[in-house]
């Protein structure tokens, strides 16, 4: 039985009111299960994946893996029941799992690939209205129509014809490579990224950066070569940016090139604790332009990569993660130094952040104006934990100890000649 032609709200109301509709409902209801079960299936083989990803989402039905298998499960109830029942519902069907799943595809992508920002979910909502909005004129018979009249709209450019139609046309098709180019490298960088640790997590950052840009790169050729745009034409163009970056652009080119020197030799690795321009704090994300480095206090600051070429920078994490620290104390003349070196060594040795091995050290460092001057070094293997507030507590159980052992901390003493007039 072929399917009748519906071309007016008339014809779908009656063919809607038919009780095979019945029979395709059932159909549908069929394959939306099976979809579902089939996708549940699938995210049971991947315990691994992420949170968010593009295929699977953050719920069964929240991927573009939901819908696809729902159409092509719809497409082959259709293909089954089109000869024996006559079909309205499928119709409808079809086009709204179409625009659904461009719509999920759409989002999930851009999700991955940027952050959650004003500018990409201006560019979600505009892809869900021009999805829906196709979907609606495929049903109601007037795409057609409609794109036969945008076709006569056209003008001459050069040597080309354009017209409203392949404009259209070629930026959907440009739309749709780039969004095939960013889910190939946000599925690379996901892959490579995945339980990566230190030095390697920046060598793999770097790679997915590199990735990224090609297939960027890649996919703009081939949506400029869908738009019908020559890319003989644009030697010359290449040539100017070639100049460009060369002399208008060296500093972002500067940047760019040592973000990925920073990421190849792994001089600073994502979780170093570093110190640059009198900022100190940990690497929190190593971009292709920039480092961002967040101290204790909240603070991030954003440093181009080409300062962290040039200038002197303070890995405290290089090659090993202890860091010795120091404080003096200063004490009266008459103190007992092994005893005040044993007070000192017991205040450092309370701390569980203090290191047993190397151990803390006393020395007498000087015999200053006022008294004894004695420091007391040890290590630390935790300094993105911050240092200002272990010596705090280290300086505050030294003074708790001091003063139960009556020891004094002396004040400076000046003597004053009064001469006769």
């Amino acid at each position: 039985m072929s399917e009748p032609a519906i071309t007016d709200l008339a014809g779908w109301l009656a063919a809607l009111s038919q009780t095979g509709v019945l029979i395709e409902l059932g159909a549908l209801l069929a394959c939306g299960l099976l979809a579902w079960q089939l996708a549940r299936l699938v995210s049971q083989a991947f315990p691994l994946r992420e949170l968010n990803s593009i295929m699977f989402g953050r719920r069964i039905v929240d991927g573009v893996l939901f819908p696809a298998l729902l159409l092509c499960l719809v497409y082959a109830a259709r293909k089954l029941l089109v000869h024996s029942v006559p079909l309205a519902l499928f119709k409808l069907a079809i086009p709204v799992l179409i625009s659904l799943l461009v719509i999920r595809l759409g989002v999930k992508v851009l999700q991955a690939a940027f952050n959650d920002t004003p500018a990409i979910r201006l560019l979600e909502r505009s892809i869900s209205w021009i999805a829906w909005a196709a979907m609606v004129l495929w049903v109601s018979g007037l795409l057609p129509l409609v794109m036969e009249e945008l076709d006569q709209i056209s003008w001459t450019v050069g040597g080309a014809n354009l017209s409203v139609r392949k404009i259209i046309e070629g930026t959907l098709t440009a739309g749709l490579v780039l969004i095939i180019s960013l889910w190939i490298s946000s599925a690379i960088e996901a892959r490579l990224l995945r339980s990566a640790t230190g030095g390697e997590l920046s060598l793999r950052k770097a790679f997915s950066n590199a990735a990224r840009a090609l297939l960027m790169f890649v996919g703009l050729l081939l949506a400029l070569s869908a738009v019908g745009i020559d890319l003989t034409a644009l030697s010359v163009l290449g040539g100017a940016i070639g100049v460009g970056i060369g002399f208008g652009l060296q500093k972002l080119a500067a940047n760019y090139v040592s973000g990925f020197v920073i990421l190849a030799e792994r001089s600073m690795r994502i979780g170093d604790s570093v110190q640059v321009d009198n900022f100190s704090g940990v690497i929190t994300e190593i971009n292709a332009r920039y480092t961002v480095i967040r101290s204790l206090s909240g603070r991030e600051s954003i440093v181009p990569n080409e300062m962290l070429i040039t200038n002197r920078v303070e890995n405290l994490s290089l090659a090993d993660p202890k860091v010795w620290q120091s404080t003096n104390v200063s004490v009266a003349y008459d103190s007992d130094v092994e005893l005040v070196s044993g007070l000192l060594l017991q205040a450092a040795s309370r701390q569980e952040r203090v290191l047993v091995d190397p151990a803390p050290s006393v020395v007498l460092l000087a015999f200053g104006a006022d008294g004894l001057e004695f420091r007391l070094g040890y290590w630390m293997g935790d300094p993105e934990n911050g240092s200002d507030n272990l010596r705090s507590l280290i300086n505050l159980d030294i003074l708790r100890l001091l003063r139960e052992h009556q020891i004094e901390i002396p004040f400076p003493q000046r003597v004053i000649h009064q001469r006769a007039g």
